[in-house]
């Protein structure tokens, strides 16, 4: 593992209105999304951490991964046109992905305009600075 410190985070800005345990299910689909989309997992950084008794914790990133809080959907929506302004990688969650078959929520999805998508929350990875610019107003979850 390269031993300079990174210049990368994960930052996940989720809706405080959305149920915590609703939340955490869309907080793990926009993890596992941002990581399979990645162009290269190496400028993520994921390494393997090993205990006293040499137990193996694997794919743990040493990049930060910030999670912050939005009032509501709109706040998103306008990150979400923010991070696709600056070029940030990021993934979404809406309501229209739970509920039912992947199939309906597709479908569901499809069927839906922009502006009538409620988000729940958005997860980005890129350069510390450049998120920065974009997430300073958000407080962080407690």
């Amino acid at each position: 593992m390269n031993r300079e410190l990174t210049t990368r985070k994960f930052v996940a800005v989720l809706n405080e209105k959305i149920p915590v345990g609703v939340l955490m299910n869309a907080l793990g689909h926009m993890a596992a999304g941002i990581v399979g989309g990645a162009s290269s997992l190496e400028e993520m950084r994921f390494d393997s951490y090993f205990d006293k008794d040499g137990g193996e914790h694997r794919s743990i990133s040493d990049c930060p991964f910030i999670i912050l809080k939005a009032e509501n959907s709109s706040q998103i929506r306008r990150l979400r046109q923010e991070f696709a302004s600056a070029e940030i990688k990021f993934v979404d969650f809406t309501s229209t992905m739970t509920v039912g078959t992947y199939f309906e929520q597709k479908e569901r999805t499809r069927g839906t305009a922009e502006k009538d998508l409620e988000y729940y929350g958005i997860c980005a990875f890129g350069e510390i600075e450049k998120i920065g610019q974009f997430t300073k107003r958000y407080s962080l979850w407690k």
